[in-house]
């Protein structure tokens, strides 16, 4: 018998039906869409079994396969290599398309060059759209055509380059869902991927924190965060929809949009900030880099309030303010002179919103090896970020409940740490 001719769409960073450019586009082809995802075990393998990430994904996953069974519908899912997934399925289905929405990340990069390899050997066409970002790899470039590595003129030009084309078309999917394959594909456990439940969880995003975000988006006691971070990341929403609202809403939040796509074409651009600093002067930094001073600072017992109630509230939740994490990031860089890379490496884990090119990114202008970065001699004063910023202690004494016994003496006394720092880097920058 015969195949059914089937296109395929591959969900990864964009768990959602709605405003789905690939998806969209998959749909418009000529055959029935099986809606795939693959988790794979290149990235699973490293993770912890509970990790909060692995659920949010199952769970948006099975909303999205909830919505498909109503027309008919189901997700397929696999598990394993991408490779390994993508030769069986070529194998089990006569697959006509795939389509995919594009990642920029190196590992992404590698792993879809591959699979369109793979395809082409299978004499099947492979189309990726941009969807997680409004400008992508080359398209904000300095007049020569080089990436930008300085924010504000980027900022500038993406701004020239939205209001040419503002509003940003949306995709229209939902007219279109009844064009995926007729299916009931089994919908793999969490348990069945080999995963446990975590009692960490992603909270709904809340768009009216937005209006006011500019007055309170420094002060952690304030519960005003969109928590949209996460979603963003694994892309549960638009980010066409966010910037056409966040454009009416508030310039300071979009800023931070504009910000997450500039660190997004920095890590494109120059993919050696994975693993070394973006300014190599910097490489000759003699980090103190003490296994006791990092754990300290990894469970939030520095003496520091500021500092330790980040770092619970990080353990504890996955999350931690934006304020605060610069607090912490300068803490270990400045105060403990730890590498940069081995708190990358621990939010890395921890961070319900982990996004490499951001992480990355922020940790570097923390430590000020990056580009366009905080001045190795700004060395944030974590008592007066406190004051200034928490200065009725509410947040501390949310993550510190023993606060008012009589803390713990700070590690490490500021102005020593201060001195310390500043001669070290200077002592460290390559001439």
């Amino acid at each position: 018998m015969t195949k059914q001719q089937v296109s395929i769409f591959w969900f990864r960073r964009d768990l959602r039906l709605e405003d789905n450019v690939g998806m969209y586009h998959a749909l418009q082809s000529e055959h029935p869409v099986i809606p795939l995802f693959i988790f794979d075990t290149d990235i699973l393998n490293s993770l912890p079994k509970n990790d909060a990430r692995v659920g949010f994904i199952h769970e948006s996953l099975s909303k999205i396969n909830t919505k498909l069974n109503a027309i008919g519908s189901s997700i397929l899912i696999k598990k394993g290599t991408t490779i390994e997934v993508w030769k069986s399925l070529f194998e089990e289905f006569a697959i006509s398309e795939v389509f995919f929405n594009k990642d920029y990340e190196p590992y992404a990069i590698k792993r879809d060059l591959a699979i369109e390899v793979l395809a082409k050997e299978n004499n099947v066409s492979c189309f990726s759209f941009k969807d997680q970002v409004i400008f992508e790899e080359k398209e904000i470039t300095k007049s020569d055509g080089l990436p930008y590595t300085i924010y504000t003129p980027y900022k500038n030009k993406w701004l020239e380059k939205y209001k040419s084309m503002a509003p940003l078309q949306e995709y229209i999917t939902l007219n279109y869902l009844f064009n995926f394959h007729k299916s009931n594909f089994d919908f793999l456990t969490l348990a069945q991927i080999g995963f446990d439940k975590s009692d960490i969880k992603v909270i709904p995003h809340n768009l009216t924190q937005i209006s006011n975000y500019h007055e309170t988006r420094d002060f952690p006691a304030i519960d005003s965060t969109s928590y949209l971070s996460p979603h963003l990341r694994f892309g549960t929403v638009s980010i066409r929809k966010l910037v056409n609202w966040a454009v009416r809403k508030n310039d300071v939040f979009l800023s931070e949009l504009i910000w997450r796509e500039f660190f997004m074409q920095i890590l494109f651009s120059f993919p050696k900030v994975v693993t070394h600093n973006f300014k190599s002067a910097y490489d000759g930094i003699q980090w103190r880099n003490n296994e006791e001073d990092f754990k300290r600072w990894r469970t939030g017992t520095t003496g520091y309030p500021m500092v330790d109630a980040g770092m619970r509230q990080l353990n504890a939740t996955g999350y931690m303010h934006n304020r605060v994490r610069m607090v912490v990031a300068s803490f270990l860089c400045k105060h403990l002179l730890i590498n940069w890379q081995w708190g990358e490496a621990y939010f890395a884990v921890k961070l319900l919103d982990y996004d490499l090119s951001a992480n990355v990114g922020n940790w570097q202008w923390a430590a000020g090896t990056g580009c366009d970065a905080s001045p190795y001699f700004r060395v944030f004063n974590p008592d007066i970020q406190l004051k200034k910023f928490d200065e009725k202690g509410i947040y501390i004494r949310k993550w510190i409940p023993e606060f008012d016994l009589g803390y713990a003496q700070p590690m490490i006394e500021h102005a020593f740490a201060r001195d310390r720092a500043i001669a070290t880097y200077k002592a460290g920058i390559l001439k």
